[in-house]
């Protein structure tokens, strides 16, 4: 029988199960491979906050806290950007504040900008002031949202059981 044959209407489960999808392989960080790409379909209202990498083609009405991020051309931030690493060629409306910044030429950015290293290409455009931070001073500038309590701690074992 034929992968595509129809000849067999409604009889999609033929027993055969696919092998599960492979576990991400960490690093040092824990994250290798790890992103999470919101479509140009996709519209958020809120805060986006993520621990993977974060690749962002549709709209995001709240402020988008990462440890990377990459905006397509067609996408819009309305709201603060606070990032390790950026990549932006969408419009963004708010503050961004990156260590490691690349606007791309296809951008547009109201807002003020701060970075430790900048790369502008030609015919991007900000409506803002650019904020040139120190490397020493970094790590206070760029320090992503941090609880506001002391967080619970729990050691784990790798099979689940409390340590």
């Amino acid at each position: 029988m034929s992968m595509f044959n129809n000849s067999n209407k409604g009889s999609r489960d033929l027993g055969i199960s696919l092998p599960p999808a492979p576990a991400p392989q960490p690093n040092a960080a824990g994250k290798r491979g790890m992103f999470s790409v919101l479509g140009p379909d996709v519209t958020i209202t809120g805060n986006v906050t993520a621990t993977a990498d974060l690749h962002i083609d549709g709209r995001v009405d709240g402020d988008v806290n990462c440890g990377s991020i990459v905006q397509g051309t067609e996408s819009r931030i309305n709201g603060s950007v606070k990032a390790d690493v950026a990549r932006l060629a969408g419009s963004i409306e708010g503050s961004v504040s990156v260590r490691q910044l690349t606007i791309e030429r296809a951008a547009r950015i109201t807002g003020d900008v701060e970075y430790e290293t900048i790369a502008i290409e030609n015919g991007a455009s900000i409506d803002g002031r650019l904020k040139h931070i120190a490397a020493d001073a970094g790590a206070r500038n760029f320090e992503r949202s941090a609880p506001t309590s002391a967080p619970d701690i729990s050691l784990v074992s790798s099979n689940g059981e409390a340590a």
